[in-house]
């Protein structure tokens, strides 16, 4: 053994001091900023999640007694905790608020958000503001959580808990739903807002951790255009929270000026940002803060981390609270003080009555966060939430006064008043919505207390009456399609169109129910209108010949017969190219009716921008690349980097893209409807370069690099796949030797997924 080199005592290959471990900054992220980060495409992975692989939570979650888990449940929530007192010795009005927030983050927009993973024990949302103090609802509940284990998610633990809660204080739930499946690690995919640090935006914000104070995160400076009440008021899609950092309006009012008429405005856009209609919206205020009290002890500024910045100590508890016992009487959340009624433990219509009955003057609360009190001294007091033989003004919100000032609100308040009955099945409906909005259909739904209704925010789809179509009847319908006038690419263009709004955050949109022929959907730009006209012209009358040609109760849907006609265009644009390949085609689906679709939520599921299919409107404005909304897009259709790659060489040279301004942008091939790898071919290619045509680089052509000629055009929706480094090495593996067959392989795996989305019932 040779002897150890040292220079002045020390050892010259070992480092004496430690700068960073895995994760610590600088990133990748810090150094490119602006780089499409495609690894977001591979969130909360199957290694992320302990769970066997075969775990069915379907199977585990039908298997629990539902009635012995609510006991337990309501017999947690009426026994206070030292460490936490419950308020009016009940905990049921934090739980409403806990599965209130939970459920709130949803957004129609792209339908992200919602109760559906838990994402509430996660950082961002986990310390968000808006939600003080919700981590002590989830500890109290943890003992439910370790006795049903696995059987019981936390996703469905909390919607169960609210449920619970308005029961043990007089209220008649309209049903619940299990299914959520929790997610194991933080969502960093979802676009919450521009605002950081001040409101200032990220790249903005000084060096060093973002804590979470509450000055630092609640704020609005960026997401909105106009003032309240102006014609062009507006809010950043696809956020709906009126503030960063909060669920829904900030209660002190927009801006925090305390103006009810401008609460008004905020609080209609941004419920209807969350799929509520005004109704819906009166129905869950008034619903909601029937019950339990907010709390504003402390200023804000007092108050300690939230739980991701919390020391290691407090074990993911935040917002500590120094004043006082911290808890109790003490309790900080909001900064509001006070309750809205005079027993905030029982469901009655004391809070409409409250706020008609009486005038209200603004004042501030302990924390000084402004809000409102009645003129008339001798109304009714609330009880102190802690202290015998104390009681206390009742209080209302700014947001709270704008439902007496705004016109629309008022008259559905007066109707509330006058019919008690009516304003409970109201909020009933209305809290249902807001708990089940992100699980999709109801095939989805699981457990004794779902609803027979189908509901129009469910997107029903009529139950299949009808024997379905065998392989001898696929392969005929196959014939009789390819024999017909329509185009490989125009059957794959619908049969894309059709399938591809299906969004993986709320489980809306897919090819089931043929929604594609109804309104809003049939004059999306993006659909080419004319062709498909065209095509579901011609698939109406091969049902017709098919279904009038059996003699038993066999028939096939439009929606099935769409989707077939994508699987056998793409089945003969790869033979066409050489490969044999047989397209999975599941029958099963059945056609909606007009009725049964919700004209106003579907124009969400409408792109302005959809990189697959090279379409891009020019009257919006965008403050993201197009290629990041791209990948938004495959995003929400739960693509992998590779299955994403895969799809779009194919329906490239399928020549699937929208008509418009690049409708031959991108289909890099002398063959368009035929499958070959050309896109990948032309992309990777030396003996081309590529020139930059506008100014804001939007738009590109392919040119020979000796002649100079121009062969292609393209996108940034085409160039990102050569362009990012990422993207490129499956740009290149899809164009080297072998790489058409895998190629064709991998478009079909690729596209059976995405035309398979939505049937749950499979």
């Amino acid at each position: 053994m040779s002897e150890e080199i040292k220079i002045g005592g020390k050892c010259p290959f070992a480092g004496n001091s430690v700068g960073g471990a895995a994760g610590s900054a600088p990133t990748t992220d810090h150094w490119w900023p602006n780089r499409l980060k495609v690894e977001l495409l591979h969130q909360d992975p199957r290694e992320a999640n302990p769970q066997d692989e075969d775990f069915n939570y379907a199977e585990a979650f039908n298997q629990l007694d539902l009635a012995e888990v609510k006991k337990d449940i309501k017999a947690l929530l009426t026994s206070s905790q030292d460490w936490w007192p419950s308020d009016y010795g009940n905990y049921g009005p934090q739980m409403i608020r806990m599965a209130w927030h939970s459920a709130g983050t949803y957004r129609i927009a792209d339908g992200r958000g919602g109760a559906g993973e838990a994402m509430q024990r996660f950082a961002p949302i986990n310390s968000w503001w808006d939600n003080g103090n919700i981590d002590k609802s989830r500890r109290l509940l943890w003992p439910i959580k370790q006795k049903y284990g696995a059987a019981l998610s936390w996703a469905d633990l909390i919607v169960l808990t609210g449920n619970c809660s308005l029961e043990i204080m007089g209220f008649p739930t309209y049903g619940f739903a299990g299914g959520r499946i929790d997610a194991w690690e933080p969502d960093n995919l979802t676009y919450w807002g521009p605002e950081s640090w001040y409101g200032k935006k990220a790249e903005d914000a000084p060096h060093g951790p973002f804590e979470g104070h509450p000055d630092q995160m609640v704020n609005r400076d960026l997401r909105w255009t106009g003032e309240a009440g102006d014609e062009n008021y507006d809010l950043e899609a696809p956020l709906a929270a009126s503030n960063s950092n909060l669920i829904y309006v900030d209660p002190e009012g927009s801006a925090k000026k305390g103006i009810p008429e401008d609460s008004a405005a905020d609080i209609r856009i941004t419920f209807g940002r969350m799929a509520m209609n005004d109704e819906e919206t009166v129905a869950l205020i008034a619903g909601g803060h029937a019950f339990g009290k907010s709390h504003g002890m402390t200023p804000p500024d007092q108050i300690g981390f939230a739980p991701e910045g919390a020391p290691m100590e407090a074990q993911g508890l935040g917002w500590h609270n120094p004043r006082g016992k911290g808890n109790a009487e003490d309790t900080m959340t909001n900064g509001i003080e006070g309750s809205w009624t005079q027993n905030p433990i029982q469901w009655d219509n004391s809070y409409l009555e409250n706020l008609f009955n009486f005038e209200w003057e603004q004042t501030k609360s302990p924390a000084g966060a402004l809000q409102w009190t009645p003129v008339d001294k001798n109304a009714p007091r609330t009880p102190d939430a802690h202290l015998e033989g104390v009681d206390h003004p009742l209080m209302m919100m700014t947001s709270d006064i704008a439902l007496k000032v705004d016109p629309s609100y008022r008259k559905i308040c007066e109707k509330f008043l006058e019919d008690f009955d009516y304003f409970t099945d109201a909020f009933a409906r209305a809290w249902y919505k807001l708990t089940h909005r992100d699980m999709g259909p109801k095939a989805r739904y699981l457990g004794p207390e779902v609803p027979q209704e189908d509901l129009i925010w469910q997107d029903p789809i009529p139950a299949v009456d009808f024997d379905l179509v065998d392989a001898g009847d696929i392969a005929d319908l196959k014939r009789r399609i390819l024999d017909s006038d329509v185009s490989v690419s125009q059957l794959a263009a619908v049969a894309w169109g059709s399938a591809s709004t299906f969004r993986t955050s709320d489980k809306r949109g897919g090819a089931d129910g043929a929604r594609i022929r109804l309104a809003p959907m049939k004059d999306w730009p993006v659909n080419n209108p004319d062709d498909l006209s065209t095509v579901l012209n011609v698939l109406e009358g091969i049902k017709r010949d098919f279904d009038g040609a059996q003699s038993g109760n066999k028939k096939v849907s439009l929606a099935d017969l769409i989707v077939l006609g994508g699987c056998a265009a793409v089945e003969k644009a790869a033979s066409d190219a050489g490969v044999s390949v047989e397209v999975p085609f599941t029958p099963g689906r059945n056609d909606a009716t007009a009725e049964q679709t919700d004209v106003q939520t579907f124009r969400w599921l409408e792109p302005v921008s959809d990189g697959f299919r090279n379409f891009h409107r020019d009257d919006i404005t965008y403050n993201v690349s197009p290629e990041e909304i791209f990948m938004d897009r495959a995003a929400l259709l739960g693509l992998s980097a590779p299955e994403w790659t895969a799809l779009v060489g194919g329906l490239r040279v399928l020549d699937v893209n929208a008509k418009g301004a690049y409708h031959q942008h991108g289909v890099f091939t002398d063959r368009p409807g035929v499958l070959t790898n050309d896109f990948f071919l032309s992309l990777t290619s030396p003996d081309f370069e590529w020139k930059k045509v506008d100014s804001e680089g939007l738009e590109f052509t392919l040119n020979d690099r000796k002649s100079g000629e121009t062969k292609f055009k393209a996108t940034r929706c085409d160039l990102i796949f050569g362009a990012n480094s990422q993207l490129r090495q499956l740009a290149e593996f899809y164009a080297q030797k072998g790489g058409h067959e895998k190629l064709v392989r991998d478009f079909v795996a690729a596209w059976n997924k995405v035309m398979m989305h939505d049937r749950f019932d499979v």
